[in-house]
């Protein structure tokens, strides 16, 4: 075999492993009124970021009453987007069958306030109270598996954690993943998922009156 030869079989036996790849980091390509039409279909997971929120929890005198353990809390532009983005969901008509979320306060906090369902808490979404990596990779893992789980016919599935846990799932996809921001995926049936949009938490009322610009 002459060097041609070889290289063309060295590239065809990489192949697979590059498309591998590549299906894994996705490229966004879902926007605007496709991708509403996506979503009123059904059949995508959407793994967020909590809403706005300081880097510190607050002082004791300033925590909601039910924020028993002063752990980190919404801020008002979290509270207001939060509450914004449920709005746009329920104007768009765009059905969620699961929400998902971590035991964090501002995370089980976002969910309420988007009041897209009842949040099932799932201790693996969580930082243990820290918001540090998991360097052994199991939540990472384990978070993977989870969006590649296809949701109940006709719905989508919203999970709601922290940046440390979307990072280590998705390295290549999160990248400067803003407070709030969502990346969409699409399941592949096959134990995986390629990413197909990300929103900002400020873009779902946006994508509501551009669907329909007589509703404000």
């Amino acid at each position: 075999m002459d060097t041609t030869l070889r290289c063309w079989h060295r590239t065809l036996l990489a192949l697979p492993a590059l498309l591998a790849l590549g299906a894994a980091a996705g490229t966004p390509s879902l926007t605007g009124k496709d991708l509403t039409a996506a979503l009123q279909r059904g059949g995508y997971v959407m793994l967020m970021r909590h809403a706005s929120s300081p880097g510190a929890p607050p002082d004791p005198a300033q925590a909601d009453p039910d924020n028993l353990n002063h752990e980190r809390q919404l801020d008002e532009t979290g509270r207001t987007s939060a509450r914004a983005m449920g709005d746009a969901f329920h104007r768009l008509r765009i059905p969620v069958g699961q929400v998902l979320s971590s035991p964090a306060y501002r995370a089980l906090e976002t969910a309420r306030l988007v009041d897209l369902g009842p949040a099932l808490p799932y201790a693996q979404l969580g930082d243990a109270g820290q918001s540090t990596p998991d360097p052994s990779g199991i939540r990472g893992a384990w978070l993977r598996g989870m969006v590649a789980q296809a949701p109940k016919a006709g719905t989508n599935t919203l999970i709601i954690t922290q940046a440390p846990n979307i990072t280590e799932a998705f390295p290549a996809e999160s990248a400067e993943l803003a407070q709030g921001e969502a990346l969409i995926f699409r399941p592949n049936g096959q134990g995986g998922a390629s990413l197909v949009a990300r929103v900002n938490i400020q873009d779902w009322p946006r994508l509501a009156e551009h669907s329909n610009p007589e509703m404000k």
